[in-house]
């Protein structure tokens, strides 16, 4: 019997490229005899918009005919009879950055009490937001780089201060947007003319910014699986060609080169799985995360941070990881929809009733 599944992409984020890349690239390798698939299309404006059923492969995401709905709903109520028309067995987001991946859609799925692929709210919000991650990081005893963060009221108002702050670290530094993914608003930057310019282009992504250290390392990615025993792929390693991985070269000029699985030692690599599953548990995590890391020429790991939805296309690392670790993109997308069944299911069994 096939499972009903709401492939949900694009949304009001500056991610919202990269989600439709991601959703293309599901869509040719989802199991269409084993799954009814419904595209659900969030425009750049926060539209919902429902698509016929796929009964296969498409060879683009235009060639889609979608529905609007001309009324849009006053109460939560109608917003369910808006969107809830088809009983999904599993919704599987495929939204990037904000409005996607931060909490928020997974608080509508979980009102809707509806499976869905992936983080819950906890998990999605604290991993979006890179200052709440790194200081949950800190609890679970994870070294990582030095960091400071403000937001921007604080900025406008002590600016000197602040930037005398940063300057307590050492350059180059990493400004940041604090809320965003994709390496979008991100820049480095080696003095305090540049320091500055970065934290100003990190303010038109969102109110608070992190500063991080600059370390000479190998950064290392590895992938993580599963709901309460997560299971954690090989390590594979980024070489950027430019001066740090940002989004172009992540998504647009392909300069940069993926080694999987990466040179480590063995303690080396045996730090990172452990590592990773112990950020994975710290912020509750279920489903999939993609885990990165700096890795010095002294074999020191530091966590950098982890993406709750990361890159889901055929070429992105987290796929590959797992290609390398012996499981296939279309049994990726079975696991994680079984996973978010299996996390479902355990929900079900809570009381919300007192007698």
């Amino acid at each position: 019997m096939t499972k009903k599944i709401g492939l949900v992409y694009g949304g009001k984020s500056a991610e919202h490229e990269v989600s439709l890349s991601t959703a293309m690239a599901v869509i040719k390798a989802v199991d269409f005899a084993r799954y009814e698939v419904h595209p659900i299309y969030i425009t750049l404006d926060g539209e919902w918009r429902t698509g016929p059923q796929l009964t296969a492969p498409v060879e683009s995401l235009e060639q889609l005919q979608f529905t609007r709905e001309e009324k849009k709903p006053n109460t939560i109520n109608e917003f369910i009879e808006a969107h809830n028309t088809i009983q999904f067995d599993v919704i599987f987001p495929l939204l990037h950055g904000t409005n996607g991946e931060d909490g928020t859609v997974q608080g509508l799925f979980e009102v809707l009490n509806i499976p869905y692929v992936g983080n819950g709210v906890l998990s999605s919000s604290t991993g979006m937001d890179k200052v709440i991650m790194k200081q949950l990081f800190e609890i679970a005893g994870l070294k990582q780089v030095p960091y400071v963060y403000f937001i921007r009221s604080e900025w406008q108002k002590n600016q000197q201060d602040i930037v005398a702050q940063c300057e307590q670290l050492t350059f180059p530094l990493f400004v940041k947007p604090a809320n965003l993914g994709s390496s979008v608003g991100i820049s480095k930057a080696t003095n305090r003319e540049q320091l500055v310019k970065a934290v100003e282009l990190a303010l038109q992504y969102d109110r608070k910014v992190v500063v991080e250290q600059g370390i000479v390392a190998r950064e290392v990615e590895t992938a993580v699986l599963g709901n309460d025993e997560p299971q954690v792929s090989v390590a594979g390693e980024i070489k950027p060609m430019t001066e740090f991985y940002d989004y172009d070269s992540k998504y647009k000029d392909g300069s940069t080169a993926l080694v999987i699985p990466a040179e480590l030692a063995p303690q080396v690599a045996q730090q990172l799985t452990d590592m990773a599953k112990r950020a994975f548990k710290i912020l509750d995590c279920a489903g999939l995360v993609r885990a990165d890391f700096f890795v010095t020429a002294q074999d020191e790991v530091l966590i950098n941070e982890i993406n709750t939805l990361p890159g889901f296309t055929p070429v992105s690392m987290y796929p590959l990881l797992w290609q390398n670790t012996n499981v296939s993109y279309p049994e990726l997308i079975n696991r994680l929809i079984e996973l978010a069944v299996e996390r479902y299911d355990e929900k079900q069994q809570l009381q919300y009733n007192r007698d």
